[in-house]
């Protein structure tokens, strides 16, 4: 009896490990009930229609574990793409310029966000909505109504594919993806920037009274956040080579999805990058799994929302359980 509640306490106090499970439930289930689910090809599909919600939601991360939240992160993501292809299409930029151009802008937009949190001590939800508002207005003034086809390699080259042992299509963009993750990891766990996120994020005024300067931290991770956003921009250009100011409409709430889904608390301070992968994953598993399946969009909304549910109140029960 004890063995079990200690397994189950150790499930609650390491966040990646309950979706790290509901994953490999997803996938089996999905295998027995579909013929085509597990065929190499379906499954490379399913991590290529992740890799710009991943991307996002790796941003989405590091806000959530500050205790924010960022509404404006697909928005922002959009808003690059288009400066990116029109840059190319009627400026004649060379691709790498206009490339590295989005990103700057997208960072700085980031820097802004921060800015305003950081400076005003105005909720992140507030201040990302407002930015949201702002960068699709601006996306759709910029755009004047039309999209804008990818004409440079550059942008497009995330799209080009290889194959892994003759027959698994494997991306440029997938393999950035992984070493996105390996690199945050790795910044988040094992250097002192990390650690003072996750200060921040668990107890703001506990953080500042131990030397760390809460409002460069929090400033440093939306600008992270904004440059991690204009590679997904990036992302989005290599998977579908078309710059379109109406895309990408419920990138927020998907990356929160993920990262909520993925063991990361909304109310910060706890969670990890490889825990918002498998939930970027379990998004991407149960859309694909669900349309093989033949059920509706719309059902498969409300599956996930009743995941996303789920996972919040979890995360409370557990904090709960800490105490």
């Amino acid at each position: 009896m004890s063995t079990i509640k200690e397994r189950s306490e150790f499930i609650l106090r390491t966040p990646a490990i309950g979706p790290a499970l509901a994953l490999v439930v997803a996938v089996v289930v999905f295998s027995i009930t579909t013929d085509t689910f597990l065929n190499v090809d379906n499954l490379s599909l399913v991590v290529q229609q992740s890799l710009v919600i991943g991307t996002l939601a790796l941003g989405q991360t590091l806000v959530i574990l500050t205790s924010g939240i960022d509404l404006a992160n697909a928005a922002i993501a959009v808003f690059a793409t288009l400066l990116m292809a029109k840059l190319t299409l009627e400026s004649g930029m060379p691709g790498v310029v206009a490339l590295l151009i989005g990103i700057v802008v997208a960072a700085a937009i980031g820097a802004v966000t921060g800015g305003i949190v950081t400076g005003f001590r105005l909720p992140p939800f507030i201040v990302t909505l407002g930015m949201l508002t702002i960068v699709t207005a601006v996306s759709r003034i910029y755009a004047a109504g039309q999209s804008f086809p990818v004409t440079d390699d550059t942008l497009g080259f995330l799209g080009q594919k290889q194959y892994l042992f003759g027959q698994v299509e494997v991306t440029y963009g997938m393999v950035l993806m992984l070493v996105m993750y390996i690199g945050l990891w790795y910044a988040l766990t094992r250097t002192a920037w990390g650690k003072h996120v996750y200060a921040v994020g668990n107890d703001p005024e506990a953080a500042r009274l131990s030397g760390i300067h809460v409002r460069r931290s929090l400033l440093g991770v939306y600008v992270v956040a904004g440059v991690i956003y204009g590679i997904a921009a990036w992302q989005a250009l290599g998977r579908v080579p078309n710059a379109d100011p109406n895309a990408f409409q419920l990138g927020n709430l998907d990356s929160i999805t993920a990262v909520v889904i993925g063991g990361t608390s909304l109310f910060g301070g706890r969670g990890s990058v490889i825990g918002t992968l498998v939930g970027a994953l379990i998004v991407a598993v149960l859309r694909s799994g669900l349309t093989q399946a033949g059920i509706d969009n719309l059902y498969q909304d409300v599956a996930t929302g009743v995941l996303v549910i789920a996972a919040v109140a979890v995360d409370r029960f557990s904090r709960g359980r800490q105490r």
